[in-house]
């Protein structure tokens, strides 16, 4: 029997483990450097979709990631804390859980099937031909080689992909604290907390507030304000700027305080190209996008997917022209959520709620383990 193929994968965050257990479980032998020497999430909490979902359920994954996950009946938006619009999204499916719960779920899955995972292993680059090489001097050959290396892809920039960033005029700070619903609703008895609210202030001055509930008992908060306002973007967050504008979310944004935080500027990166012979780039190194419609991680997870599908079906010497034909069908899809997550971010429209429908779920409601996809969406 010839031996199985073998993948080398740069970077152990959401699209690097997703890619590999998929491959491992389509009889690849797989390697996953991670640079550094702890395996976890950063962040806070995260919404999934069913463009996600689907290869979770592949991934014989759902089960553990459901067991502490939430499904919000609506998704609410409010400006100054008066109720825009209450989505049910209907045969919409999507759940919220904490980001340490999903890695911890797909670092699970990766290790029951086979994949080894290398902690403090630096990937410095690859070539065409499927070498990859690390800070301390080594190198390894692999029939694929996947950057899954963030938004400073060392793979990438490797192979002198050009690229561009656009950055936007808001940016975010995210928490994960205890709920505190029972104090919540005492203050707004009339409020479904395990609702997802999106509070809007636009005027007199504008800040968000993403109230995400997790699980029963930790909630997802991200406050938004304008790159150009410093006491806004402050952290630690100035406590009595969030509580005044925001006085019904005092309980979990006194929680807020206690953390430090990090504000992170709104950035889309657009990549001239994601495939360079055996090598494949994915996740953030290919498609960083403003959080707008809550798709970075879930076009992530999706891509992932099927480029180890793409890449298993192919014959060993034709894997490059595979990929490419991989980017051709695939990449207009990410295209179009990370223009309207640009959109979104640039213009606010958000705050006017009704915003998941038509065009806007997309990308929600595709479905990348269905062989004839491109069929129906051609």
């Amino acid at each position: 029997m010839a031996s199985p193929r073998h993948a080398e994968i740069s970077g152990a965050g959401f699209a690097g483990l997703t890619v590999a257990t998929a491959l491992a479980q389509k009889g690849w032998t797989v390697r996953v450097h991670e640079r550094t020497q702890d395996l976890r999430a950063e962040g806070a909490g995260i919404v999934l979709w069913g463009n996600s979902l689907v290869v979770l359920d592949k991934l014989g994954a759902t089960p553990d990631l459901e067991s502490r996950a939430m499904h919000s009946p609506a998704y609410e938006t409010r400006m100054n804390n008066v109720i825009r619009s209450q989505e049910r999204l209907e045969g919409v499916r999507w759940i919220s859980v904490t980001r340490p719960h999903l890695y911890a779920t797909l670092l699970t899955a990766a290790r029951e099937s086979g994949v080894e995972i290398i902690s403090g292993s630096e990937v410095t680059g690859a070539t065409p031909d499927g070498r990859i090489s690390f800070a301390d001097g080594t190198s390894a050959e692999a029939d694929l080689v996947v950057g899954a290396d963030g938004v400073g892809s060392a793979v990438r920039d490797s192979l002198g992909i050009p690229l561009k960033r656009e950055r936007s005029r808001d940016g975010i700070t995210r928490f994960l604290v205890p709920r505190h619903k029972a104090e919540l609703q005492l203050l707004e008895p009339d409020t479904d907390w395990d609702n997802y609210i999106d509070f809007w202030n636009i005027e007199p001055r504008v800040l968000r507030v993403l109230y995400v509930p997790c699980n029963e008992e930790e909630v997802y908060i991200a406050l938004m304000a304008p790159v150009s306002d410093a006491q806004g973007s402050k952290v630690p967050i100035d406590l009595a700027l969030w509580t005044e504008n925001f006085p019904h979310l005092a309980p979990v944004l006194e929680e807020a305080a206690k953390l430090h935080g990090k504000y992170y500027g709104y950035q889309t990166t657009r990549v001239d190209h994601w495939t360079e012979g055996r090598v494949a780039i994915i996740g953030d190194a290919a498609h960083a996008m403003c959080p707008a419609l809550a798709q970075g991680a879930g076009c992530s997870i999706h891509n992932a997917w099927t480029l180890a599908t793409v890449a298993t079906q192919a014959a060993d010497d034709e894997l490059g022209d595979a990929l490419r034909e991989w980017e051709r069908l695939e990449r207009p899809i990410t295209d179009r959520a990370q223009d309207r997550s640009q959109y979104y971010a640039d213009t606010r429209q958000m705050a006017q709620g009704n915003q998941f429908q038509g065009d806007v779920i997309e990308t929600a409601m595709y479905n990348p383990t269905d062989p004839h996809r491109h069929e129906v969406n051609a």
